[in-house]
């Protein structure tokens, strides 16, 4: 009698934690959250959906423990040497942030969940700290870090998040950013200037504006902001 086989195209060898997480991210890269199925998952590992419980729960904790993979990769270059000052690190920091964002867009959603709903999780504890001892070293008083740190946080991941395509607000065409720029300007342009004369004044700005630039631009701001706290 021939021997039982196992399922075709199953594997055999034990399926690891960081294999699941790294498909999972796969899988959001190319379609956002909402391509992240326990069936999608596990066709894509040829594996069952116990195997994936098994090693990461349950879709929201699977969701969880991918932003935390990538927020810790982001921020996994640590402080630079020499003469970097306190807000270099925060620059740093902030831009490890943003990049990862632009690179995975479905995270500014993720990154946002995790800050307001476990303030003790990693990925929020992980950002605090990083930032808040760079806070200290700019001569602020202890007794507004949290007041300090909590500016700058919310700042860079507001800024993120508005940069970021979320999912559930945009159609499924990604606009052209230049086409979208050079609309709205021309719109700007076209508003009663005796009404809205700032928005006349900066309608030839926009298209010319860089993402990244105007970030840091905003970092700058609450960190003159911030010294002046001493």
């Amino acid at each position: 009698m021939a021997p039982r086989n196992s399922r075709p195209g199953r594997r055999n060898q034990v399926l690891s934690r960081e294999q699941i997480i790294a498909t999972a991210i796969e899988l959001l890269d190319a379609g956002g959250e909402g391509a992240l199925t326990v069936r999608a998952l596990t066709e894509r590992l040829a594996t069952g959906s116990g195997a994936v419980y098994y090693q990461v729960g349950t879709r929201d904790e699977l969701l969880d423990a991918v932003t935390e993979a990538v927020i810790t990769a982001a921020l996994a270059a640590g402080p630079s040497r020499g003469a970097a000052t306190p807000g270099d690190e925060i620059r740093l920091v902030a831009l490890a942030l943003f990049d990862a964002v632009a690179e995975h867009p479905w995270l500014a959603t993720r990154l946002l969940l995790q800050v307001v709903r476990n303030p003790v999780g990693p990925v929020t504890v992980a950002i605090f700290e990083r930032i808040g001892r760079q806070v200290g070293a700019l001569g602020v008083p202890r007794s507004s870090w949290f007041d300090a740190a909590s500016t700058l946080v919310h700042y860079i991941l507001g800024a993120i998040s508005q940069n970021a395509r979320i999912d559930g607000d945009v159609s499924d065409v990604e606009p052209d950013r230049e086409e979208f720029f050079d609309a709205t300007a021309t719109a700007w342009q076209g508003l009663d200037p005796e009404a809205y004369p700032f928005m006349h004044a900066i309608a030839g700005q926009i298209s010319r504006h860089d993402d990244r630039e105007q970030f840091l631009t905003g970092i700058a701001v609450v960190l003159d902001g911030l010294t002046r706290l001493g």
